[in-house]
């Protein structure tokens, strides 16, 4: 049941009308995807994940990506793999259930309606982790939709 919860599809993140990444989000962790160049070794694409900080790159150049990350995360459980020419990233958040409006503090930004889905998305999220039995799946809030990180007390880490 919990992959009806899935993010539907990813965000996008666009710069001077090209594609920098896409991403989405879940309770644990953020994910960037960001398409490779061609014809690039795979040995020469880095990844450096500090606690709020990300760079990405091809050795010996500068980096495609050297930015702030919105939130902080856990670096010993954070890691980058190279699939089907593309780099996941995948950052794990130090608060689990804190909605993320971007990866990249203060770019690309989600407007106020697609925050407020994905808050919607990650609290329906906790339930179903709560309440493994039920299907939260068609579940709707009617007006503003609590915090996921913080509601009744917050989230309960077993």
């Amino acid at each position: 049941m919990a992959e009806k919860l899935a993010p539907e599809k990813r965000h996008s993140f666009f710069h001077g009308g090209k594609k920098v990444f896409e991403w989405d989000q879940n309770l644990d962790e953020v994910n960037m995807y960001i398409d490779l160049p061609p014809d690039v070794p795979k040995k020469l694409f880095f990844c450096k994940i500090v606690s709020q900080h990300i760079e990405v790159g091809i050795r010996g150049n500068p980096p495609y990506l050297n930015h702030d990350l919105a939130a902080p995360v856990k670096t010993d459980s954070s890691f980058w793999t190279l699939e089907d020419g593309t780099m996941h990233v995948t950052l794990t958040k130090r608060e689990k259930g804190h909605t993320w409006s971007s990866p990249i503090l203060g770019q690309g930004t989600l407007d106020p309606y697609s925050a407020d889905l994905e808050q919607k998305r990650l609290m329906l999220q906790r339930f179903q982790e709560e309440n493994p039995g039920f299907d939260f799946s068609q579940a709707q809030f009617s007006g503003s939709c609590p915090d996921p990180k913080t509601f009744m007390g917050g989230i309960r880490f077993d």
